[in-house]
């Protein structure tokens, strides 16, 4: 099994990531609502991958990611963006800060487990 974390604030978002990603019978699904409960998480639970949304209240996704990268447990575990600011400036800047990639919001339900995959090979 591979563990899958995704972080966004919004409930009805986070509902559909988590069914399309449990779509892969091989993904360990979590879903969380905030930057701070997904640094907890990710320790605890170390996951092979976070998908985390950019804009979030308290603490944002890029604060998240630096957050993340700064714990000896999960500074090594890749981290994909999901935002709806998906030009090329704005994804230039979220992979400078570390990321592994960046996916558009909304994303396409029957297609992002397969699109989460690419990043885990």
């Amino acid at each position: 099994m591979m563990r899958v974390l995704y972080v966004d604030d919004e409930p009805d978002i986070r509902e559909i990531a988590e069914l399309a990603l449990e779509l892969d019978p091989e993904f360990e699904v979590r879903v969380c609502g905030s930057g701070s409960e997904a640094l907890t998480i990710a320790q605890d639970w170390l996951p092979e991958i976070v998908l985390l949304d950019v804009m979030m209240p308290g603490i944002d996704g890029p604060t998240t990611l630096g957050m993340l990268r700064a714990n000896p447990c999960t500074h090594a575990i890749p981290v994909v963006f999901i935002t709806a600011r998906v030009q090329a400036g704005e994804t230039a800047k979220l992979s400078a800060l570390g990321a592994a990639g960046v996916l558009a919001k909304p994303f396409d339900p029957m297609t992002l487990a397969t699109e989460v995959r690419g990043f885990l090979l």
